[in-house]
């Protein structure tokens, strides 16, 4: 084809049209920002998409089974029921309670929840996350009438204890008498320590023994509600396995997924996602710009050329072909290098974490990174189209010069 012919010997720097190549090289330039940088942006959005889901999922399950404005007394019988669902793969009961803890130094109030180690193990992922002692040593000796707990790595910090040193839980439902109501004070022992890595979990939460939080509470064997988990390739169907499982125990019982418990966060995490994908796109926007003078240029300087090639039989399609296919040049340049760059920088943030984030304000310590093979296609595409798209006037332009007008 000879139209790709002449595009690139158009492409190529003569000496009276060096400042037009510059341009053109400044439009492959910005596309290649363009690219990179919507390919970074988008891949650190989904990088704390999934870690916040993750970390989230570490400390709850994916599916709370709870009766409106009540506790579930016949509890195990409920938790058997739910076992036979299809999708899901444990259950757990829990019990928790807003309360007071100090040690040695101080006091901060705590979220004290109450669980079964034995089934939680296949429901949270606490004992992956134990950075000491382990999940197994909630269960205290027969001997022993201190209760074991366990609590996050922050709060630990905050009431200057480790494992071993004891603390004391202080609930203001205490008894009543003449002098108003006493606090109830408990004393436990510290068997373990955690990390989610959210601060928020691990500055206020506390674990013990379905039964321990029961009697520090003097309640009945109830439970709050029950945990469930599901089968990984079922994760972001969890709504369906929780409607199974309504229609398993049936009514009052109700099913919240972690999805409509969360949902708020990742609409807003998806409408920021949205946001900066528009922003970015004004960057490769800007350099289709640049694109439309280059050619304008071309075809302005080239109008004697463009006259021969006609008179010599081209057509206006074929003109057009020409000055289209030096856009369909650049866009693919900028596009494969933006690509590559973009993915290049993915990897060495992946690999080498040189970006610390404070872990009191973000849920992870490091910028977290994942590239989806959906947004980069979405991204490539894009800058395609926008580039093509801003060669169309030039070309139309240049396929409109009248050979006698300008050779006479």
């Amino acid at each position: 084809m000879y139209e790709w012919f002449i595009s690139f010997r158009y492409l190529r720097a003569r000496h009276k049209q060096r400042f037009i190549s510059l341009i053109s090289l400044i439009s492959v330039a910005g596309i290649t920002v363009g690219v990179m940088a919507l390919i970074v942006v988008l891949a650190v959005y989904s990088g704390f998409t999934n870690g916040l889901r993750d970390q989230i999922l570490g400390i709850n399950s994916h599916i709370i089974v709870q009766l409106p404005g009540g506790s579930i007394r016949d509890y195990e019988s409920v938790r058997k029921q739910i076992l036979t669902v299809d999708g899901v793969t444990g259950a757990t009961p829990y019990l928790y309670t807003q309360t007071l803890m100090s040690g040695a130094t101080g006091g901060s109030g705590v979220i004290l929840r109450g669980i079964d180690p034995a089934t939680a193990k296949g429901v949270i992922k606490l004992g992956k996350q134990m950075i000491r002692g382990s999940i197994d040593d909630l269960a205290q000796p027969p001997d022993s009438r201190v209760p074991h707990v366990i609590l996050g790595k922050n709060l630990a910090q905050e009431l200057h204890v480790v494992v071993g040193d004891k603390v004391r839980l202080i609930s203001s439902s205490g008894p009543l008498t003449p002098m108003g109501v006493i606090p109830k004070i408990k004393t436990c022992r510290v068997s373990g320590i955690f990390e989610s890595g959210m601060y928020e979990y691990d500055s206020s939460l506390a674990y013990m023994t379905l039964t321990d939080v029961q009697n520090f509470l003097e309640s009945d064997d109830i439970v709050h509600g029950i945990e469930v988990a599901v089968h990984e390739d079922e994760l972001n169907q969890a709504d369906r396995v929780a409607r199974r499982i309504v229609d398993k125990i049936g009514t009052p019982f109700i099913a919240k997924d972690w999805m409509s418990m969360n949902r708020n966060l990742f609409a807003a995490f998806k409408l920021e996602k949205i946001g900066m994908f528009i922003c970015l796109t004004l960057i490769i926007l800007v350099a289709a710009l640049n694109i439309i003078s280059a050619l304008i240029m071309v075809v302005m300087e080239k109008e004697k050329d463009i006259a021969i090639l006609k008179s010599m039989g081209a057509t206006s399609r074929s003109i057009m072909k020409i000055f289209f296919f030096q856009g369909l040049v650049i866009a693919f340049s900028g596009t494969i290098l933006g690509v590559a760059g973009g993915l290049g920088i993915c990897e060495l943030l992946s690999r080498y974490k040189f970006i610390e984030l404070p872990s009191n304000v973000y849920p992870m310590s490091t910028l977290p990174i994942k590239v989806l093979p959906m947004d980069v296609t979405i991204v490539a595409i894009s800058a395609i189209i926008i580039t093509l798209a801003a060669t169309i006037y030039p070309s139309w332009k240049a396929s409109q010069v009248h050979p006698g007008e300008v050779l006479s």
